[in-house]
């Protein structure tokens, strides 16, 4: 959930009416990293843009793309505008999925470290999971399209989706540890997915793996090669467009009608061990605090 950027934000907003349309006029960048422009056909698909995103919904499949250059952190402003769009997105019935990707090199490098010291901590935990809780309630197919580093809370993000679509430059990892915090996503969610053993080592160590390494262990679904990735999951995303959106839906809820409760659940209780707990360590704010000012940390195990 951490990332060097610092930097400030205003609160996001969607922008003007004149805007959504002139950009139905022109060609732009869309789609998760795709290098080629896409001309919008208003006819055919749906365009908005939020600060910080942009949506595209065409055929039952909704592609959200973040775009905050150069790495997609997530600040609290990021993350409020991220809640909304995944509001309006997830109660549409209509979907069959959900994709969510990232313009630039890096996919995220998860949640700005300024966000986790002591007096905005609570906002941050509040509105970082209450993207996975809404994530949690649709029936549609969740997508990460991941082009580049996923770290942090990025992987977190990554990771929580149904399916993970990874090119062969993508690189995966939970680093919080190195400075005094846990990230509470991962420790919920690996263990079903890689094993408990694979999942301390991930979370208690904080690792970074790379493509192929998330592949064997069963992060991601698929490796793709760089030179062909966007059409590669042009590809996967063309055939979920094939089928049936109902039916697609529901044999995802058939699967996913347990684990969802029990993850809501998990995460309530390692959002209390990380809010009660681990912020009350003086290692958890000297690990923050060491970081912003670009130096080691000073241990003392307490």
């Amino acid at each position: 959930m951490l990332t060097e950027d610092n930097t400030c934000e205003v609160p996001p907003t969607r922008v003007s009416r004149e805007r959504r349309r002139a950009a139905a006029a022109r060609q732009k960048w869309h789609g998760c990293g795709l290098k080629q422009a896409i001309f919008v056909d208003r006819q055919s698909e749906n365009m908005s843009d939020w600060e910080f995103f942009s949506i595209r919904t065409a055929d039952g499949v909704a592609t959200v793309t973040m775009d905050r250059p150069p790495l997609n952190v997530l600040n609290n402003p990021m993350m409020e505008g991220f809640n909304a769009l995944l509001e309006s997105l997830v109660t549409q019935t209509s979907l069959a999925a959900i994709v969510i990707g990232a313009h630039g090199k890096t996919f995220s490098a998860g949640v700005d470290v300024g966000e986790h010291t002591a007096e905005k901590v609570g906002d941050m935990i509040r509105l970082f999971h209450g993207i996975f809780r809404k994530l949690a309630s649709t029936d549609a197919l969740t997508i990460a399209v991941v082009q580049g580093a996923a770290l942090g809370g990025g992987c977190e993000l990554a990771c929580f989706c149904d399916i993970v679509l990874a090119s062969e430059r993508a690189k995966f990892g939970q680093p919080e540890v190195h400075v005094g915090v846990f990230p509470p996503v991962a420790a919920c969610l690996l263990p079903a997915q890689v094993g408990i053993k694979k999942a301390l080592e991930l979370v208690a160590l904080g690792p970074t793996i790379g493509a192929e390494e998330a592949l064997r262990i069963g992060l991601v679904n698929a490796v793709y090669e760089a030179d062909t990735f966007d059409a590669r999951v042009e590809e996967y995303l063309d055939a979920i467009r094939k089928l049936s959106r109902p039916v697609v839906r529901l044999a995802k809820r058939a699967i996913v009608r347990s684990t969802r409760a029990q993850f809501l659940s998990d995460l309530d209780q390692a959002e209390r061990i990380y809010l009660d707990e681990l912020m009350k360590l003086h290692d958890a704010h000297e690990g923050i605090a060491a970081f912003m000012e670009k130096r080691p940390p000073q241990w003392v195990h307490a």
